[in-house]
């Protein structure tokens, strides 16, 4: 072969790699390009969805912390709440995943440490072998790594068995056992922990018996809902003197809010429900106690009865079964956040420009309360006096003003005649450091039983509701005081059969510790 022929094959070796070469870069070429249009797109979407997810977002939060209506039920609020809440967190998981870098590190979620009290159960994760994968040789610990997960397993029911042995003494023919424990249900089988249980379950968790009767029939324990139902009535009634012994220290407090609400009582005659009421009454000024009195009608001698000899001050809203007791040396004081509502509702509905003024200056009475929050009695009445009298002052003046120039019957002149009506009652807080400025702590109280009557749907008879009434007393009460209720009622109902009547206070869930 010459040498020409030689070169000649090198040139077309070469011009067909430098093809080669050329073709595999445009299709490089081709492909990244195919890349950038696929990202480029996927970038389009998530820039778009990213915008859609934060508007949703500031909705969600608008709703969730901005202001909130006065005309939602407390315990529809608490469901829209919770899906809110959840709705938020499925939409944050959604934007760190569109907006996180695919080669950037996942942000570890920001979690509070499991409490410290529950008990650990170790699993321990040993590898397959302890020898080395790569030389064989034995393997020697290190250390360990640890990760927590939070776990719980379904009621655990046990049998606590009681054994008393007995002792013979054979010079003199006696016999020597340890006394029986005494039981709140004489020869009953229940436990104190489990009559807590259910009584915390019907009256704190909304449980109806027939309820706990399946989640405990999953457990493997079948229990009739007649014999809950006597369990429930008879640490009812063992806990009725708790309750009367309460009620006395009530009595004995200066300022006592009251307030009610309605739930259902059978009458089995009519073969229907009847409509009962339970009155709530509440005190705050040291160790705060609320009562539950169940009555078969909402009339104002219901107050009276239980009120009694109490000749303090009493807040309440305009329910006219309360006028009665203030003519009987009782103060009355009026509620703010009662008003409020009112002027809310018309700003809610837009049928006055007129509320949001009235909004604004009520707002600035709850505002002056929040600063002076904690103070003593001398600061907090000297604080009162020279910031909310002057707003009151013109509050005041701007009713005047203004009533006789709104259209009669509209929904603004009934808001401001009320507060008229009102205003010596409303008023009063500012001259005793001791009152209130809204009678909302009993009504946070009566909140659980609008989700407690949807579960119960009826009291099955005035004794009934009577017992029922002395339980959420105590629960309420314990709440209120800082304690759970099934630890506390657990050791009362344990400690009760033996305790010394005189020594009935200490059982007192305001006094419990």
């Amino acid at each position: 072969m010459s040498v020409d022929a030689s070169t000649n094959d090198d040139l077309q070796t070469r011009l067909r790699e430098a093809l080669a070469a050329l073709a595999d870069r445009d299709a490089l070429i081709a492909q990244r390009d195919a890349q950038i249009t696929e990202m480029a797109a996927v970038g389009a979407y998530r820039a778009a969805r990213i915008k859609v997810l934060e508007a949703q977002m500031a909705a969600m939060n608008r709703a969730l912390y901005g202001r909130r209506s006065e005309q939602l039920d407390p315990a529809q609020r608490q469901l829209f709440e919770e899906s809110l809440e959840e709705d938020i967190v499925a939409i944050q998981t959604e934007l760190e995943t569109l907006k996180e870098s695919p080669s950037a590190p996942r942000r570890q979620p920001k979690r509070l440490p499991l409490p410290e009290h529950l008990p650990r159960e170790e699993v321990r994760h040993e590898p397959a072998s302890c020898t080395c994968t790569q030389c064989g040789n034995a393997l020697t610990p290190m250390g360990e790594d640890v990760t927590e997960q939070l776990d719980c397993k379904p009621a655990e029911f046990f049998v606590r068995r009681h054994i008393y042995p007995k002792y013979a003494c054979r010079a003199c023919e006696t016999v020597t056992a340890a006394p029986s424990q005494a039981s709140v249900i004489e020869r009953g089988r229940p436990a104190p922990g489990l009559l807590a249980h259910v009584l915390v379950g019907k009256y704190a968790d909304h449980l109806p018996l027939y309820r706990q009767q399946q989640i405990y029939q999953r457990s493997g324990v079948e229990l009739a809902r007649s014999t809950l139902a006597d369990w429930t009535g008879a640490a009812g009634v063992a806990l009725m003197p708790l309750v009367s012994a309460m009620k006395a220290d009530l009595l004995q407090r200066p300022v006592i809010h009251a307030d009610e609400t309605p739930v259902a009582l059978l009458d089995p005659g009519a073969g229907k429900t009847a409509r009962a009421y339970l009155f709530a009454y509440c005190a705050t000024d040291g160790p705060p106690i609320t009562i539950f009195d169940f009555c078969t009608s909402r009339s104002g001698e219901h107050a009276k009865n239980f009120l009694g000899a109490f000749r303090g001050h009493l807040v309440v809203d305009d329910y006219a079964g309360y006028k009665a007791l203030f003519a009987e040396n009782i103060t009355e004081v009026g509620c703010w956040a009662h008003i409020r509502r009112l002027f809310f509702e018309l700003h809610a509905a837009k049928a006055s420009a007129h509320a949001e003024p009235a909004l604004r200056q009520i707002a600035e009475l709850y505002r002056i309360e929040a600063e002076i929050k904690g103070l003593d009695p001398p600061e907090r009445l000297a604080r009162r006096q020279r910031q909310a009298r002057p707003v009151l002052d013109a509050f005041e003046q701007w009713i005047d003003n203004l009533l006789p120039a709104a259209s009669p019957n509209s929904g603004l002149a009934k808001a401001l005649a009320h507060t008229r009506k009102r205003w010596p009652a409303l008023v009063r807080y500012v001259d005793n450091a001791s009152l209130p400025i809204d009678n909302n702590p009993v009504e946070r109280s009566i909140r659980p039983i609008a989700v407690g009557r949807k579960n119960w749907l009826f009291a099955g008879s005035k004794a009934a509701g009577e017992r029922a009434a002395a339980i959420m007393s105590l629960i309420a009460t314990a709440r209120q005081n800082g304690h759970e209720p099934y630890a506390y009622l657990k050791d009362v109902l344990t400690r009760l059969p033996t305790h010394p009547d005189r020594r009935i206070a200490e059982l007192l869930p305001h006094r419990w510790g």
